[in-house]
């Protein structure tokens, strides 16, 4: 893995230089370490999961794993977010399928 010397963002192999995405800054290729180096195809659109509120969508859904507090229905879309530290679990955060209820579970 390389960054770039201008603003730290990580750098991909294009040819023979290395390339900034962030800042388009360019860097030789350390022939020394090459074979290190391992290059991987960009994420598709539809593999990223947007939790942003106001998003379309909702999650993925549960099992029969959770109750809603409100209807007790047992399904549930849910989302997990880094909240905390890197060294603290993930929150889940949950909405009832039924009815619209919304809740997060701390791990």
């Amino acid at each position: 893995m390389q960054f770039c010397d201008d603003c730290g963002s990580m750098m991909h192999a294009d040819g023979d230089e290395m390339v900034c995405k962030s800042c388009g800054a360019t860097a030789g290729v350390d022939r020394d370490r090459a074979d290190q180096f391992v290059s991987t195809d960009e994420q598709a659109g539809d593999e990223v999961i947007e939790t942003e509120e106001g998003a379309n969508f909702e999650g993925k859904p549960t099992d029969d794993s959770v109750t809603c507090e409100d209807c007790g229905h047992g399904v549930a879309w849910y989302t997990i977010k880094q909240t905390g530290s890197a060294d603290e679990p993930p929150t889940r955060f949950f909405k009832c399928k039924e009815c619209g209820h919304r809740w997060r579970e701390y791990n």
